[in-house]
């Protein structure tokens, strides 16, 4: 079995509180699959506001969460790391559906598959669960970009 605690997943993901949204990763095969999981708790700072009298972990995050181990995957199947070079970005999601509320106390059991790569674009089957429900499943594509070089913002003397 391949495991990656926290400080491994820090190693192949960019984010970080409070959008890190990926706690462990349980099982993953190189090119093929990957299991993570997410703890829910009464902490995360969109409760708050989604909603006061009864917190709902949104959709669009939890669709981010399976994204995020789609770019885990991603980083260690071609053995990269995010750096000021290059990202994995989500370059699209279909068919994403919604099927149970998530809320504070749940364990996200998130499970992606690559089901292809053409032309730099990585496609993933993904589902997110709550014990033996479904909550949220989505197709989802990513790409690797070359970030923009940072030119060098240093103020120039003046010359009198």
């Amino acid at each position: 079995m391949n495991s990656m605690d926290i400080n491994e997943i820090f190693q192949h993901l960019p984010h970080r509180y409070p959008f890190l949204l990926i706690d462990r990763v349980l099982d993953y095969s190189l090119g093929v699959s990957l299991t993570a999981i997410k703890n829910v708790t009464i902490n995360e700072p969109f409760f708050q506001g989604h909603f006061p009298h009864r917190p709902v972990m949104p959709g669009v995050l939890v669709v981010e969460a399976m994204a995020q181990a789609t770019g885990v995957l991603a980083f260690k199947t071609s053995q990269a790391r995010p750096d000021d070079d290059s990202l994995y970005y989500l370059v699209g999601i279909d068919n994403a559906r919604f099927k149970q509320p998530v809320e504070p106390g749940d364990q996200l059991l998130i499970q992606v598959q690559l089901t292809r790569t053409t032309r730099g674009v990585w496609k993933y089957t993904a589902q997110a669960t709550v014990g033996d429900k479904l909550a949220a499943s989505a197709e989802l594509m990513c790409m690797k970009r070359d970030l923009p070089k940072v030119k060098d913002s240093q103020p120039r003397e003046s010359q009198t």
